[in-house]
């Protein structure tokens, strides 16, 4: 019992995470016939939830592109309810799964009000950035670069560049 524990506390090395990760993906895409893509299933949900306040998001222009794509992963033209719900759903619950398991979960008091406008800006930036590079870390390099795509590696580099200038500005303005 003692050694489960201190495999369930401790960090695991990175190549063993990502081994199951990779492997994770490819049970996915045989059982499921999608990558593993998570900003696909918030996108649905938003245009649930304009759905629900009598907009019909399906008609902008912007998923005239993905009509087709779109309309063969939503089930009986609910937005909710598609494989990317039940992949996000996954995700949250085994994360919290985890972390509970970890004793890793705390609740954290937001420090000002200028931490909070930071992390909504970020929020909206990212999301707003998933949809211009067609999908996030996951979708755009995870699953990207098993499938030898351009995209990916693109995506790689401007998202470590990215990465790095969000560090320069939170030490600058933050800490």
């Amino acid at each position: 019992m003692k050694s489960i524990t201190k495999w369930l506390k401790k960090p695991w090395p990175y190549w063993v995470g990502g081994i199951l990760l990779g492997l994770l993906n490819v049970i996915l895409l045989a059982t499921s016939g999608i990558s593993w893509q998570i900003t696909s299933g918030f996108l649905l949900w938003g245009v649930g939830i304009l759905q629900l306040f009598g907009l019909d998001p399906f008609s902008w222009e912007y998923f005239n592109h993905f009509q087709h794509y779109y309309s063969s992963v939503i089930v009986e033209h609910n937005a909710f309810i598609n494989k990317y719900t039940i992949l996000n759903m996954g995700v949250i619950v085994g994360s919290l799964i985890a972390t509970l398991m970890a004793s890793q979960f705390k609740w954290k008091k937001i420090k000002s009000k200028k931490q909070f406008i930071f992390a909504l800006l970020g929020g909206i930036m990212m999301g707003y950035g998933t949809r211009l590079a067609t999908g996030c870390n996951i979708g755009a390099f995870f699953s990207g670069i098993p499938s030898f795509s351009l995209h990916a590696w693109v995506f790689g580099v401007f998202a470590i560049l990215g990465a790095w200038v969000g560090c320069k500005i939170l030490i600058k303005f933050l800490l």
